[in-house]
């Protein structure tokens, strides 16, 4: 089949991306060629008691010794998503040098806000206390996420609540990348995030990382496509407005022509000259650790 065929073939299966419908992931995932200089070190780890309360790591193939850490958080509207069809994006990070986390989460309706903040709070303390057993330098970490994803990474470095009830140590998280996030979307403005956050006290001022961002923020990296109409660019616009007014460093990145699906899959090595999203955020991470 000729590169042309391929990369129309994959951009079909992408098509059914930004839902997160888990028949198309896996095609996309089983049929992507992925990043060789990435592997799967180990699968299914616990890091609470849950069954979705497990995570992969990922490491660069000739191995780690004190690399810098990463996590990445899927997407799925809170209500669907599997760490395994992630795997394409962990091994491009894993690829580029970072000792990656991918870890799955409680899901909508079982469970509702908090929630998957908190499990993703759990994952954080467990990569703190153990991922030196895989080559990983705690000292250095990260966290990246693509839409409802973006804002569970977001929240958990802008509301240090979440982090410090898991036990994690003070200003952990050295820099944050999300990917299309939603972080000013009170009042809710689809069925999605009024079911994902239904019953949240005052969710104004505790759920928008608008609203709660401070100075003490970690460096924040913004991404959007100019054509996403799923997670609209104006999230970036608001959240990036009130970092840069408390003094919190900020990048924003806005990729023409790239909409929701697209952005996430930028990371994939089919569709990376689409948009530089990893060539960014391995960019970024570096020159917080320079």
């Amino acid at each position: 089949m000729a590169v042309s065929a391929v990369r129309h073939f994959i951009f079909l299966v992408m098509a059914g991306f930004a839902l997160s419908a888990c028949s198309t992931l896996q095609l996309f995932d089983t049929f992507a060629p992925k990043d060789a200089g990435g592997v799967l070190a180990e699968r299914d780890i616990a890091y609470g008691p849950g069954d979705r309360q497990k995570l992969n790591v990922y490491t660069p193939k000739d191995g780690a010794d004190g690399a810098p850490v990463l996590m990445f958080i899927y997407g799925g509207s809170w209500k669907e998503g599997d760490k395994d069809l992630y795997d394409f994006a962990g091994r491009a990070f894993a690829a580029q040098g970072f000792v990656t986390v991918i870890a799955d989460y409680r899901l909508v309706p079982d469970v509702r806000f908090p929630a998957f903040v908190e499990d993703g709070a759990a994952a954080v303390a467990w990569i703190e206390e153990n991922i030196a057993d895989f080559g990983g330098d705690a000292e250095r970490f990260y966290l990246a996420g693509h839409s409802a994803g973006a804002y569970n990474a977001v929240m958990l470095a802008v509301d240090p609540q979440w982090l410090a009830a898991a036990g994690v140590s003070d200003g952990f998280v050295d820099g944050v990348a999300g990917l299309a996030g939603p972080y000013d979307f009170y009042p809710w403005d689809t069925d999605v995030s009024r079911e994902a956050f239904r019953g949240a006290d005052d969710p104004a001022n505790t759920t928008q990382p608008v609203a709660l961002i401070t100075a003490d923020a970690p460096p924040l990296l913004l991404m959007t496509g100019t054509d996403d109409t799923t997670v609209k660019p104006r999230n970036v616009d608001a959240l990036a407005a009130k970092a840069e007014a408390l003094g919190v460093p900020v990048t924003v990145k806005k990729y023409e022509g790239v909409d929701h699906v697209g952005i996430a899959g930028a990371l994939s090595r089919p569709f990376r000259d689409e948009a530089p999203v990893l060539e960014d955020i391995v960019t970024f991470f570096n020159s917080i650790a320079g």
